[in-house]
């Protein structure tokens, strides 16, 4: 059996995944001619039938699927390697970019970054604040090293360490409501009280919109601490977190109107970067550094036991 070549097993994987040649030659960035050619040279060295190609897209057949799946592995662990041997090469970063997302309780997580860039003075970060689907937009358009956010764990390309739950809480200032609006409260008495809701800082996502209701009147904010402020002088309603409202729900200044059809809800805060990019050892240290300050960041974050 002569001998394949890793470009050989590349484009059968490419063609595999996306279904036809002419998709994996634009994968690849190469051409239809070179991926037909170099499947074709891939079963002749196998001597083995790797594609269907009688149908209207190429399908593995059955010994094609299980050499995929052996290849599969093969290819990853090589891309692994790739990584691992980029972060080798890189020196200590000039700069990292981190993004802290509207979740972020910001004096814990901003102490917590100051601790560890005071140990590297060879370093800048550069801090950037987002709100809603902004941070996890800038993370995969390679404009951050990590991101304090919520994810969405079910995308590959990201590795996340959980870090703490943040409820989110339906509040209003004492007054705020009509009296004819009674408990339970629904949604539909809320359309005609304003709502304020956070603006998303994603520039080409599609937009995310969490707690709006539909047809409400609405005044829109960039962060949660003119939100907490809009709500506190009875300018509108609305979801915030409970670190931020701790004192303002124990004094009354606050109300919360959680309730059958206003349940609120509980978002987890993560840590999460890019699995498919290397990463330099100041990134990596940063990593290990909020993993090891997660506990302190929990404890924190503890809505404070009731008096004895």
């Amino acid at each position: 059996m002569a001998e394949f070549t890793l470009h050989d097993l590349q484009c059968f994987d490419a063609v595999v995944r996306t279904g036809g040649f002419q998709p994996a030659a634009a994968l690849l960035h190469r051409s239809h001619p070179a991926v037909f050619a170099a499947v074709a040279k891939l079963e002749r060295q196998l001597d083995l039938v790797l594609l269907d190609r009688s149908g209207y897209r190429v399908r593995p057949t059955e010994a094609g699927l299980s050499f995929h799946r052996r290849a599969h592995q093969l290819l990853r662990e090589l891309e692994g390697l790739r990584v691992h041997a980029a972060q080798l090469s890189i020196g200590e970063e000039s700069d990292i970019h981190v993004v802290i997302g509207d979740l972020c309780p910001r004096p814990q997580v901003l102490g917590m970054l100051g601790r560890f860039f005071a140990q590297c003075p060879g370093t800048r970060l550069h801090l950037h604040f987002e709100a809603v689907g902004g941070p996890w937009e800038r993370l995969f358009d390679d404009e951050a090293d990590l991101i304090l956010h919520w994810i969405d764990k079910g995308d590959a390309r990201a590795e996340w360490v959980d870090l703490c739950k943040v409820p989110f809480i339906p509040v209003v200032a004492p007054g705020f409501l009509p009296e004819r609006i009674e408990q339970p409260i629904t949604l539909d008495q809320m359309h005609a009280v304003t709502q304020c809701v956070m603006r998303d800082t994603a520039r080409h996502s599609p937009r995310q919109d969490y707690f709006m209701i539909e047809g409400a009147p609405q005044c829109m904010v960039a962060d949660q601490g003119m939100k907490k402020e809009i709500i506190l002088q009875g300018l509108g309603w609305g979801h915030l977190p409970r670190f931020l409202i701790e004192n303002e729900l124990h004094d009354g200044r606050l109300l919360s109107i959680a309730g059958r059809h206003l349940p609120g809800r509980t978002e987890e805060l993560v840590v999460a970067r890019r699995r498919d990019r290397p990463h330099g050892p100041i990134a990596n240290r940063l990593w290990d550094h909020i993993q090891q300050e997660a506990p302190a960041l929990r404890r924190a974050l503890e809505p404070p036991k009731p008096a004895q």
